[in-house]
């Protein structure tokens, strides 16, 4: 392959071995996001974890004591020609926050994939304006793939 050649690579990592989800819908996902945002040339690794794995990577990389849904790393390098994204999904919260709020845990881990990758492309939920564009581009996307509105039926049914 050229190495000036946009290319899409999506490595998985399921770690969690009650993972309830289809991997292919899953990379139909991010490839549909990072097409959405004109990054093609993007390796994307993404490792599905337990709330024990998370918890550890929380501390270590963000000094919180906390479990946590998505952790994310842009790891791109400027000498790059691509760039190179780390997603941490947490497949156990998304199993109990699923099953609390009446949808599949395939759809939540497709709401943390999604959050995480937006990080990486540049989106912010810091201030509420930049929250609030944040999810609704969350939500657009994962109804336009199939999964629902599911960011906001969390916020709603909180």
């Amino acid at each position: 392959m050229d190495p000036a050649e946009n290319y899409l690579q999506i490595h998985f990592d399921p770690q969690y071995l009650n993972l309830k989800a289809d991997l292919s819908k899953l990379e139909t996902l991010v490839r549909a996001v990072c097409e959405k945002f004109e990054c093609s040339n993007a390796t994307v690794h993404i490792a599905i974890v337990d709330d024990a794995k998370i918890s550890e990577l929380h501390r270590q990389f963000l000094q919180k004591e906390t479990t946590t849904d998505v952790i994310s790393f842009d790891l791109s390098d400027e000498f790059e020609l691509g760039r190179t994204f780390q997603i941490v999904v947490n497949a156990e919260m998304a199993d109990r926050q699923a099953k609390k709020r009446g949808h599949n845990p395939e759809a939540e881990l497709a709401l943390y994939i999604t959050h995480g990758l937006l990080h990486n492309l540049g989106f912010d939920d810091l201030s509420p304006e930049d929250a609030k564009k944040m999810h609704e581009t969350e939500d657009t996307l994962l109804q336009q793939l199939g999964f629902g509105i599911i960011y906001s039926q969390n916020e709603i049914q909180e």
